[in-house]
């Protein structure tokens, strides 16, 4: 196993977000007649099923929803790693949008880097990317002043 087989598959229905993560900027699907927001990504408008769904930019901030720190590894790829924490964000902009990562120290920070006791569920973060390849680059989370 490389580190390449951890990697997402980039498609044509999530090809927009992560161009949005190679740029530095989360986007979500919305859909145009409601407003209502979307991710995962999907073929198909959840809201407004005949009307394609756009793509819209976030602000890039949110809060702890939820977090784990996986013992043993579920991956070989991060026996090296651990203990490392895996979290999932609710996003400002609608808290029932919620995307996964992990928290980082600081930008380029190795996912191990904020220990897990040191996170708080609700804690307000913001989003970092790390660029992984020339094509993907994902997000990882930092604590932001309140």
């Amino acid at each position: 196993m490389t580190e390449e087989t951890l990697l997402p598959h980039i498609d044509e229905v999530n090809a927009p977000f992560w161009e949005g993560c190679r740029e530095g900027v989360l986007r979500v699907q919305q859909c145009p007649a409601t407003g209502r927001l979307m991710f995962p990504p999907r073929p198909v408008n959840s809201w407004t099923p005949g009307m394609p769904a756009v793509w819209t930019e976030l602000s890039g901030r949110g809060r702890i929803w939820s977090v784990i720190e996986p013992h043993p590894p579920l991956m070989l790829n991060f026996t090296g790693l651990a203990p490392y924490n895996a979290i999932v964000v609710e996003v400002e902009e609608d808290p029932t949008i919620r995307i996964p990562g992990n928290l980082v120290a600081g930008a380029g920070a190795a996912i191990n880097s904020v220990a897990y006791d040191d996170i708080a569920i609700g804690a307000a973060v913001e989003v970092v990317f790390e660029q992984m390849t020339r094509e993907i680059s994902l997000p990882r989370w930092v604590l932001r002043d309140a």
